[in-house]
C-alpha cells in the first residue's frame, strides 16, 4: 500500500478542526485509511542516517497514512481531505469542468508517427491561474512521484511532464529522435547535452538511473518540442530546465505520455482533479487537443463522470445488513459517490466521478457501502447454512511428518520453487530434457529458469550457506515438486516430496537410513520387495543410492 506523508497542523488546517492522535486514527479507520505512523522529518533521518545527520532538520510533526493502492485520489494532501470532508459530510463533492478554449486558443499537441516505436500515446491539459504556495507546491511534486510509483509502474506506463507555460508557446510536438539530434538542458543542470551524454550523466543518479533502461536501448528516444524548438522534456527521463515550474508558475501545461492510454488518461484526470482547486475558477480544467498520426484528433482530459446501477437488496445482501435504499444511497454519497434512489426504491443510481478509477465493478461499490457503513456496525451472525472446515489429506499427513522428523533431531528447511537449469540438472548429472521440467517463459535471474523437479538442490544450497554453523547439519524439506503433466489442463502437475540430507566429517548413512526407516514405519510401509520398500544402487556419475517401492 502507498504511504502519504502529510503535516499534521497543515492536515488539520485544511480539515478545519484538530485532532487528538487516537481521533485521527478512528477517522481513518472509519474511512478505509490506516494511520501507519506519527514521526518527523527530524527523526527519520536520525533513523536512517544517525543523530549527526538530523542536526537542524524540522521537527514538523507527520502522520505516515497507509492509503489502498488504486486510491489515486487519496495520494495527496488535497485528495485526502477533499475525502475526509466529504466522508463527514462537511463539503459536497465538487463538481469538476472541463473548459474548452475558443477555435485556436487552445493549446494543441501533435503527436508523429515515429512514436510508435517508443512510447505511443500522450495526453495533455492547461491549469489555467493558479495559485501555487510552498505547501502546495511541494504537494504537487510529491503526488507525481507516488503517481509514477504506483499506477505508471515506476513510469514504465506513464511519464508525466509539467511545464511553464508561460515560458513556451504552442502547438506542441510529440516525436522521437536519434539520441544525437536531441540537445537541451536537463532539469537543475547547467549546460545543454545530447540524449545520449544524458544518459551518460544519470547512470549514477540515484533517482532517475532506475529509469533508463525503459528507452536506453531504443533507436529514437522521445522528445517533446514547442513551436520554437525548445525541448520541454525527454520523457520518461527529465523534463528540461527551460519549462521548470515554480511557486511563482500561474500556467502549467501538463502532459503524460506512455505505453498505455488508459492509465495517461487516468493519471491526467486525477492530477487536474486534485490542484484544479487553487485555479482562479476553482475545479475547473483548460483542455488540450490532441493530434494523433493519422490525423484524428481528441480532446483531454476526458473527466468522465459514468452512471451504475445496483439494486439494494444486492448491497444489503453482501454486506449482511438491512438498511434502506435511501440509506445506502446516503452512505454511498458519502464515499465521493453521488447517489439517488430511483424507481420504486428497486434501484440506486450512482454516478462515478472522473477521480474514481477504482470503481469498475458493483463489488466496488458495495465495499465502499460497506466502508461507510462500518465494518465494526456489522452485526455478527451465524450463516444460513455451514460447512466443518477440515484439512486435506495430504496436508495433515504432512503436518504430522514434519513434526516426527524435527524429533528424529532434524531441522525442516524452506527453499524457492524456482531454480536454474544448472541445480536440477547438470549439478545431478543429469540431462534437462529428462527432467520434465516447466520453464519460466521469461526468466528475470538465471537463478530461477524453472520449476524445480526434486527438493535436493534447495538443501545443498542450504548446506552451501551455512557451512560456517557447527556440524553435523541435518535438514529435511517436504514441499511440492513440478513437472509437466500434458494430461491436466495447465500441463503440468504438483507432487508432494520429501527429501532429508546429513551433512557431516564422515558420511553417516546409517542416519539417514534410520530416519527413512523411522518413516515408512509411521506411513506403515514394510521393508520387504514384495509390497513395501527396499534400498538398491542407482547407476549415475555418482554412487547414490534409491528407494524403491513395491506397492
Amino acid at each position: 500500500m502507498p504511504t502519504v506523508s502529510v503535516k499534521r497542523d497543515l492536515l488539520f488546517q485544511a480539515l478545519g478542526r484538530t485532532y487528538t492522535d487516537e481521533e485521527f486514527n478512528e477517522l481513518c479507520f472509519e474511512f478505509g485509511l490506516e494511520l501507519d505512523e506519527i514521526t518527523s522529518e527530524k527523526d527519520i533521518i536520525s533513523k536512517e542516517k544517525g543523530e549527526e545527520k538530523a542536526k537542524g532538520a524540522s521537527d514538523t510533526v507527520l502522520y505516515k497514512i497507509d492509503v489502498p493502492a488504486n486510491r489515486y485520489d487519496l495520494l495527496c494532501l488535497e485528495g485526502l481531505v477533499r475525502g475526509l470532508q466529504v466522508f463527514k459530510e462537511r463539503i459536497n463533492l465538487p463538481r469538476y469542468e472541463k473548459i474548452i478554449p475558443a477555435q485556436g486558443e487552445g493549446q494543441k499537441l501533435i503527436i508523429t508517427e515515429e512514436t510508435v516505436q517508443v512510447r505511443p500515446h500522450a495526453v495533455a491539459a492547461v491549469l489555467r491561474n493558479i495559485t501555487f504556495t510552498k505547501e502546495r507546491y511541494d504537494s504537487f511534486i510529491d503526488l507525481q512521484e507516488k503517481l509514477h510509483q504506483n499506477i505508471c509502474r515506476r513510469r514504465a506506463l506513464v511519464a508525466i511532464g509539467t511545464h511553464d507555460l508561460d515560458t513556451i508557446s504552442g502547438p506542441f510536438t510529440y516525436t522521437a529522435k536519434a539520441p544525437s539530434e536531441i540537445k537541451f538542458k536537463p532539469l537543475n543542470q547547467l549546460q545543454e547535452y545530447t540524449a545520449s551524454q544524458i544518459m551518460d550523466l544519470y547512470r549514477t543518479d540515484s533517482h532517475l538511473r532506475h529509469y533508463l533502461h525503459l528507452i536506453e536501448n531504443k533507436p529514437l528516444y522521445p522528445v517533446i518540442y514547442d513551436s520554437n524548438g525548445v525541448v520541454l522534456s525527454m520523457p520518461p527521463i527529465i523534463n528540461g530546465d527551460h519549462t521548470k515550474i515554480s511557486v511563482n508558475t500561474r500556467n502549467v501545461f501538463i502532459e503524460c505520455t506512455g505505453t498505455d492510454i488508459t492509465k495517461a488518461k487516468i493519471v491526467l484526470d486525477i492530477i487536474v482533479t486534485m490542484f484544479s482547486e487553487y485555479c482562479e475558477k476553482p475545479f475547473s480544467v483548460e483542455a488540450a487537443e490532441v493530434v494523433y498520426p493519422n490525423g484524428k484528433t481528441h480532446i483531454y482530459p476526458e473527466l468522465a463522470y459514468r452512471k451504475e446501477k445496483v439494486k439494494p437488496e444486492l448491497i444489503n445482501k453482501k454486506i449482511g445488513i438491512s438498511e434502506t435504499p435511501s440509506s445506502l444511497a446516503k452512505l454511498l454519497t458519502r464515499m465521493c459517490l453521488k447517489s439517488h434512489v430511483i424507481g420504486n426504491g428497486n434501484n440506486i443510481e450512482i454516478e462515478i466521478p472522473p477521480t474514481r478509477a477504482d470503481i469498475i465493478h458493483a463489488c466496488d461499490i458495495v465495499e465502499d457501502a460497506a466502508i461507510a457503513y462500518g465494518y465494526n456496525n456489522i452485526q455478527m451472525t451465524i450463516p444460513k447454512t455451514y460447512t466443518i472446515a477440515n484439512q486435506l489429506p495430504l496436508n495433515k499427513l504432512t503436518e504430522l511428518l514434519r513434526l516426527d522428523l524435527a524429533a528424529a533431531g532434524f531441522t525442516e528447511a524452506l527453499t524457492f520453487a524456482l531454480c536454474s537449469q544448472e541445480d536440477i540438472a547438470d549439478k545431478l548429472g543429469m540431462d534437462i530434457s529428462a527432467t520434465k521440467a516447466v520453464r519460466i517463459a521469461n526468466p528475470k535471474t538465471a537463478e530461477f529458469q524453472v520449476a524445480r523437479t526434486t527438493l535436493l538442490p534447495g538443501l545443498l544450497k542450504t548446506i552451501a550457506a551455512n557451512r560456517k554453523m557447527p556440524l553435523p547439519l541435518k535438514l529435511f524439506e517436504i514441499s511440492d515438486i513440478v513437472v509437466k503433466d500434458p494430461n491436466t489442463d495447465v500441463g503440468a502437475r504438483n507432487y508432494r516430496h520429501f527429501c532429508a540430507v546429513y551433512y557431516n566429517k564422515s558420511p553417516g548413512f546409517e542416519i539417514i537410513h534410520g530416519l527413512l526407516d523411522r518413516v515408512m514405519q509411521l506411513l506403515e510401509v514394510p521393508p520387504n520387495e514384495e509390497n513395501g520398500y527396499t534400498i538398491k544402487a542407482t547407476e549415475g556419475k555418482e554412487d547414490r543410492a534409491a528407494v524403491k517401492f513395491s506397492r
